[in-house]
């Protein structure tokens, strides 16, 4: 960023989408002292006070777009809590304006989208950053200490198994729990290797039993840098014995193994004759948990100019492995993330336009710039 935000004073945050993840964000940003909530948008008004109603905070204005509320009310920045499909013209807008962005995830509803968004956030030279809320764990963060501890590493593991009845959207997708879910433990194994997915083969199907339209099981196997392999199964329609929403983990390597069931501390075996090594990571670093975690991140980098986990940059290789995912079960063979990345890259210089243009014609490969 240009400059740092005002250290005097709490941060002045526009909230756009106040349906049940915006209600929960509106609640979010009222309990942190560093921010103050100065309006809601959302397409339907009614909603947005609602919300507000609930949560005692009938004098924060509401209106329907950013455009509508952003100069009246003066942000510093701007939560983005819509639907996938508005993320990129939300986004935009807000970057084009000068606004720093907090977004939930995904980045885009498409990865072209995405690496627009990746681009206008350098064109603008403000701050995007997408809250991966599941990596606000101190359990995720202390798996990630003993993994260093295993030396070279062979494989890790994450089994995923709800059966959730969602009702609504959800129900008619077409790839429900690689699009909507699994972006979640993607990133997570993007943390805990330190790694980027090189390939992917994955197979999606739906048991004869599934409520949803789309396939609701799959099973990725993920190839990443170092020659890393990361297989991921799940199902959505996995009723008895289910895991946590963040998964249940293994990781082998030379010196032993460590398991994380996702809710409760991990676990961490050396085999006999091993000592364990030093542990480098400092476990003060710990998150505060979930959304809380992502915006407090944010804020501090507003105010420090500091990097936070979850950068538009970043996030973008996570949405890269959904996207590779998918179009792996579609072609029914192995596919490679920069053969995705190139073709979602060529799609975004033939419909950018102005700065965002001029940012990803710049760029010296299909990955965005470090």
């Amino acid at each position: 960023m240009t400059e740092s935000a005002p250290v005097n004073r709490p941060l002045r945050a526009l909230l756009v989408g106040a349906g049940g993840m915006g209600r929960g964000w509106l609640r979010t940003i009222r309990a942190y002292d560093e921010v103050e909530l100065v309006g809601v948008a959302d397409l339907n008004v009614a909603t947005a006070k609602a919300a507000l109603d609930e949560a005692g905070a009938s004098e924060v204005p509401v209106g329907q777009t950013l455009e509508e509320l952003a100069d009246a009310v003066a942000p510093d920045f701007v939560v983005d809590v819509t639907i996938p499909e508005a993320h990129h013209p939300v986004t935009m807008e807000a970057l084009r304006r000068g606004l720093p962005v907090l977004g939930e995830k995904p980045l885009a509803a498409t990865l072209t989208e995405a690496l627009e968004l990746t681009a206008a956030a350098q064109a603008y030279d403000r701050l995007f950053m997408v809250s991966q809320s599941r990596r606000y764990n101190g359990h995720l963060f202390a798996y990630r200490r003993q993994l260093l501890q295993l030396g070279r590493l062979g494989v890790l593991t994450a089994e995923f198994f709800k059966a959730p009845h969602f009702g609504g959207f959800r129900d008619a997708m077409d790839h429900p729990l690689v699009l909507d879910m699994a972006i979640h433990a993607f990133d997570s194994a993007r943390f805990l290797l330190d790694a980027d997915p090189v390939s992917v083969y994955c197979e999606e199907y739906n048991p004869p039993w599934s409520w949803y339209a789309g396939d609701a099981a799959t099973t990725a196997i993920f190839e990443l840098s170092g020659g890393l392999r990361y297989v991921y199964t799940g199902s959505w329609c996995s009723p008895g014995q289910e895991t946590s929403w963040n998964a249940s983990w293994r990781a082998s390597g030379e010196h032993g193994t460590a398991r994380w069931d996702g809710d409760g501390p991990p676990t961490l075996e050396i085999v006999e004759g091993r000592e364990a090594a030093p542990n480098s990571d400092d476990p003060s670093v710990d998150p505060h948990p979930g959304i809380a975690g992502s915006l407090r991140e944010f804020v501090a980098a507003l105010r420090t100019g500091s990097t936070p986990m979850g950068t538009a940059r970043d996030n973008v290789m996570s949405l890269a492995m959904v996207h590779a995912a998918i179009a792996s079960a579609k072609a029914g063979g192995r596919v490679h993330l920069a053969d995705i990345l190139e073709q979602a890259y060529t799609q975004a210089r033939a419909q950018a336009t102005g700065p965002v243009a001029d940012a990803l014609a710049g760029w010296t490969s299909v990955s965005p710039p470090g």
